[in-house]
């Protein structure tokens, strides 16, 4: 499915495909003119993904076929054993979790996990996470800190679940019970935002070490949509909040919000699963060497100072 910006791109694309059929049913000879048109496309495809607009990377953070918490966990880890339930209350499938093998490092991971279809979009949630998604992410660092194995995060939720069941389960109660025990891990800790970053929900198994972004994903204290409707009473003024929010991977780095971009395919990584997974894979890798070594109390002064240092103000 094209983006409303893309569709000069899929336009081109088509012209191009029509002049090759063409070619070949009559035997024409189109092979400079469609040389020509692919040279205008590639110039056209460089231009317009390396000038996007904030909402427009928000577009791509939601991009259909885009890399989930699993994709990842079945192409770039090995023997991932999923485990189920926060025991207390029940299974939240927004959130999944397990152990798995990161190039032979034992790691303890844990992502929100949206669907690749309506139907599986509906079991996840929409990979908005109920009070038990975030309990069972607590129990996963628990295990992580039990067996002293680096605790991996997959971030992308518009955010937590804001339905009255979620509230009545202490949803803002136990967000908060995330963070305070994220913050006390004694492990390695690595958070990836791999789409959308929205709000505690997000930020809520972000507590990390490193914290890494895909290249066109987006991470705020609120949605777009939720920031236009309050400040201008028109979700349609998304574009604008999105503007305004600086919500982008590039902005977030220069604030020092995360340590680091991991670098898309062009157009996006939905372009090209296998490639985003492999700069994935590549990242994650990296921040454990940088982390490796470190004593649990280095672990937590590290993690203590990356996130006191956050922010800037200037006294009157």
């Amino acid at each position: 499915m094209a983006l409303e910006f893309e569709r000069p791109i899929l336009e081109l694309e088509k012209r191009i495909q029509e002049l090759r059929e063409t070619a070949r049913t009559t035997g024409v000879d189109l092979e400079r003119e469609v040389r020509l048109l692919e040279e205008r496309l590639a110039r056209l495809k460089r231009e317009t993904y390396a000038n996007l607009t904030p909402w427009q990377r928000v577009q791509l953070a939601r991009a259909p076929g885009r890399p989930t918490t699993l994709d990842v966990l079945e192409r770039a880890f090995q023997d991932f054993l999923e485990l189920h339930g926060d025991r207390a209350f029940a299974d939240d499938p927004a959130v999944v979790g397990g152990l798995a093998y990161l190039e032979g490092h034992k790691v303890v991971v844990v992502g929100h996990q949206k669907g690749r279809d309506t139907k599986e979009n509906l079991l996840r949630n929409f990979g908005m996470p109920h009070p038990e998604g975030y309990r069972k992410a607590m129990r996963l660092m628990d295990l992580a800190d039990r067996f002293g194995y680096p605790f991996l995060s997959f971030i992308d939720t518009p955010g937590a679940y804001p339905g009255v069941s979620a509230e009545e389960r202490g949803q803002a109660w136990v967000i908060a019970q995330s963070l305070q025990r994220m913050s006390r891990l004694r492990v390695p800790a690595i958070a990836l935002i791999l789409g959308e970053g929205g709000s505690g929900g997000a930020l809520a198994i972000a507590v990390a070490n490193r914290v890494l972004i895909m290249e066109n994903a987006w991470y705020s204290v609120i949605s777009p949509e939720s920031c236009a409707a309050i400040l201008w009473r028109d979700a349609k003024e998304a574009p604008k909040a999105a503007e305004a929010l600086r919500l982008t991977a590039k902005d977030l780095l220069a604030f020092g919000v995360v340590d680091g971009i991991v670098p898309e395919p062009e157009g996006g990584a939905h372009k090209d699963p296998e490639a985003a997974i492999k700069n994935i894979k590549e990242a994650l890798l990296k921040a454990l060497e940088e982390l490796r070594g470190l004593s649990p109390e280095a672990l937590l002064q590290d993690r203590y100072r990356r996130f006191r240092s956050l922010g800037v103000f200037a006294e009157p």
